[in-house]
């Protein structure tokens, strides 16, 4: 039968095209409402551009003004949502090592909040300079406080427009720029990275301290930038008496990394020929030894030792002397004692002539056996 009511049938066809309509404009807000929210969590750039497409989805899909000013609303509470930063976390204490300037071949912490592409650990070039990922330009680290540093690279993913409102954070992990050196006459030398405040004495006890033949003087190099840029090293002398015995505290100077500390050996003097003992005996404090604090060192003399004795020492002018010294007479309290100065050579000579003499009479006394060969012996003697 023919439809007698075509208004009727018109009037449902476009309710139906309204529904459809309503439909799609409905699951076009939610998938513009998705993308605007990836875009926002991306980056601020990006950002703009799904403003753009969801406008564009909206001005697409024909829809009432009811069903658009609630897509619209939506859509902005979502961004609002996504742009809302909790309050950062606060620095517990001891999180990261003590802020120095930072220099060159130290590894620093760089974490840009929602940024996981930009957080990372960088090594600081040997020129002082950084380089992040997606910044074309390279950042100077070197002779900054981390501070410093994290309101240079926020300002740099601003100027680049990588991100609208960056919150950045710099922490030093390793130092590499603040060495100390300690060398010489020590028991444990090393190099060790100034963390924090050290003192003289600190890095001696590092070292495991001095060893026993340390000299009267610890030698503190530190380099110095002159007023024409050139660098200089200066040298400070700190007295091993002062330090350790007197407890001097202006002689515990600070180190702040850079310098070297080399503790050079005590003098020596050498002991050879007839003695029971040979060898090297350091001079201590500085102070001369003598002829007989050296023979006392060396547990005395052979039993042939000759009664002259010979130093020899080396001038300031590189010529070689040989001081002849009456050692019998020292020895039996007739002459005074000789002093002896770092790097001399107290040489005892054999006596060759009583040497043999006293073989010779070895040998009769061992034929012989009276009484008058050992009164010969002991006249000889």
């Amino acid at each position: 039968m023919p439809n007698l009511n075509p208004s009727r049938n018109v009037r449902s066809r476009l309710t139906a095209e309204n529904r459809s309509l309503t439909v799609a404009a409905l699951n076009q807000c939610s998938a513009a409402t998705r993308v605007g929210k990836r875009c926002v969590e991306q980056s601020a750039g990006v950002e703009r551009a799904s403003k753009r497409r969801a406008e564009r989805y909206f001005g697409a899909a024909r829809v009432s003004k009811r069903w658009s000013a609630c897509c619209a609303v939506w859509l902005v509470l979502s961004m609002a949502a996504a742009q809302t930063r909790p309050a950062p976390v606060p620095e517990l204490p001891n999180a990261n090592l003590p802020a120095h300037r930072i220099g060159a071949n130290d590894l620093i912490a760089v974490s840009v909040y929602d940024a996981p592409e930009l957080t990372r650990t960088v090594r600081v070039g040997a020129d002082g300079y950084m380089q992040l990922p997606m910044l074309k330009q390279r950042i100077q680290a070197e002779g900054r406080m981390p501070g410093e540093l994290e309101s240079v690279i926020a300002t740099a993913l601003k100027s680049e427009q990588l991100i609208v409102d960056p919150f950045v954070t710099v922490n030093v992990a390793e130092y590499n720029s603040r060495p100390i050196s300690v060398a010489g006459a020590v028991k444990q030398p090393l190099t060790f990275q100034a963390v924090g405040p050290v003192t003289l004495l600190e890095a001696i006890t590092r070292a495991g301290g001095l060893a026993p033949e340390a000299g009267p003087e610890i030698l503190v190099s530190r380099m110095h930038a002159g007023p024409d840029g050139t660098i200089d090293s200066l040298v400070q002398r700190i007295l091993v008496k002062g330090l350790i015995d007197a407890a001097d505290p202006t002689l515990n100077i600070s180190l702040i990394g850079g310098e070297e500390i080399r503790v050079p050996e005590a003098g020596k003097v050498y002991v050879i020929g007839n003695i029971k003992k040979p060898g090297a005996f350091s001079v201590q404090d500085g102070t001369e030894s003598t002829v007989l604090k050296m023979l006392a060192l060396s547990e005395g003399l052979m039993p042939y030792a000759s009664k002259e004795a010979y130093i020899y020492r080396r001038e300031g002018n590189g010529n070689k002397n040989e001081i002849p010294i009456p050692l019998n007479k020292i020895m039996e309290r007739k002459s005074p004692d000789m002093p002896l100065l770092a790097n001399d050579i107290l040489y005892v000579p054999d006596n060759k002539g009583r040497r043999m003499t006293l073989g010779a009479l070895e040998k009769i006394l061992a034929f012989g056996g009276g009484a008058g060969a050992a009164a010969i012996y002991a006249g000889i003697r």
